[in-house]
């Protein structure tokens, strides 16, 4: 009931308005809030079953969800928003994304970032992957931006025999001659990538594209020697494309399932609601690959057509006496 509601509410989505929509004690919608401990691992195996487990690519990626006005909210704090280019107040939230070799996606892991526990978003990321992972996914790669290509997280997957994407900044450290070490942004790369020693790291291949006139660095790493050869320029631009599935997510769970849209503080029952959006957006994809829908947009688009043109319809005849004297209506 509360998925479907966050859904299809277009502006109020608090525990009275769905009472009052639903006829049920807005009460009973809190307790439910607060009451309940969903994880990443329900997200899972919700998601997991339309699915193919294996070889596809896992993409990391994390969002914050702007709450400019809250006031004694838990997981409140200010973080850094690549959408406004600076810390804002928000709630930060980590996902694990994942594109099969069919090209459904899902999420399949989340996680709220609580100061509280005094853990970074790198290590929250190693622990949704070392799950995933004991769930049984096996991705062929693991893709990410500059936020999470540190060495240690780049070693741990390289440990797990998974192929890797990350974007890195442009300062980083690379060496084309042993000894010789060089930022990135002074190289000269070819379409078809560049080979180089990655510091602390290891040989990667390193490619180069432009994103609103910035030049953008990524270095990818696979377990051997020969599916590194064969990872040339297209094969980049389909695991980059995969990974932009993510950011895609990012716009639907903010823009169609509500997820910022909440009046609870408490930690539980925030941690409730988020999930309910994540699973929102699931059930939208669930549709989608069924072909009863476009994709996620045109639930909320469509949903109310129908109550619209009735309402025109009852409106416009007793205005009438507006209608232009001499330029009738045309159906164009």
């Amino acid at each position: 009931m509360y998925i479907g509601f966050l859904l299809g509410e277009p502006k109020q989505t608090s525990c009275s308005r769905l009472g009052e929509v639903m006829s049920i004690s807005h009460d009973s919608v809190n307790r439910f809030l607060n009451r309940e401990s969903y994880t990443g691992r329900d997200l899972f195996n919700e998601a997991s079953p339309c699915l193919n487990l294996k070889g596809g690519t896992l993409s990391v990626d994390d969002s914050v969800l702007d709450k400019p006005y809250s006031q004694y909210m838990a997981l409140v704090s200010y973080f850094w928003s690549g959408k406004h280019h600076r810390a804002v107040k928000g709630i930060n939230l980590v996902t694990l994304y994942y594109t099969d070799i069919h090209g459904k996606h899902q999420p399949v892991n989340f996680r709220v970032v609580d100061k509280t526990e005094a853990k970074t978003k790198n290590e929250y990321f190693l622990d949704m992957l070392t799950e995933v992972l004991a769930w049984g996914l096996e991705p062929a790669f693991v893709t990410g931006d500059s936020w999470y290509s540190c060495v240690g997280n780049l070693k741990r997957i390289k440990n797990h025999q998974l192929g890797l994407l990350f974007a890195l900044e442009s300062n980083r450290l690379v060496s084309v001659e042993k000894g010789s070490w060089v930022q990135v942004q002074q190289l000269d790369v070819p379409e078809d990538g560049l080979v180089v020693w990655l510091k602390n790291f290891g040989r990667v291949k390193l490619f180069r594209t432009r994103l609103k006139d910035q030049l953008r660095h990524y270095a990818s790493a696979l377990p051997n020697d020969e599916q590194a050869a064969s990872f040339d320029h297209k094969t980049f631009a389909e695991q980059h494309g995969r990974h932009w599935q993510i950011e895609q997510y990012h716009r639907a769970i903010k823009q169609v399932c509500n997820i910022e849209r909440f009046q609870v503080r408490s930690k539980g029952a925030i941690k409730n609601h988020l999930f309910a959006a994540i699973c929102g957006f699931v059930q939208l994809q669930k549709l989608s690959f069924a072909a009863v829908i476009n994709n996620c947009y045109s639930v909320q688009r469509d949903l109310f057509k129908e109550v619209i043109a009735s309402f025109i319809g009852s409106v416009m005849p007793n205005l009438a006496h507006l209608n232009p004297e001499f330029q009738p209506v045309v159906n164009a």
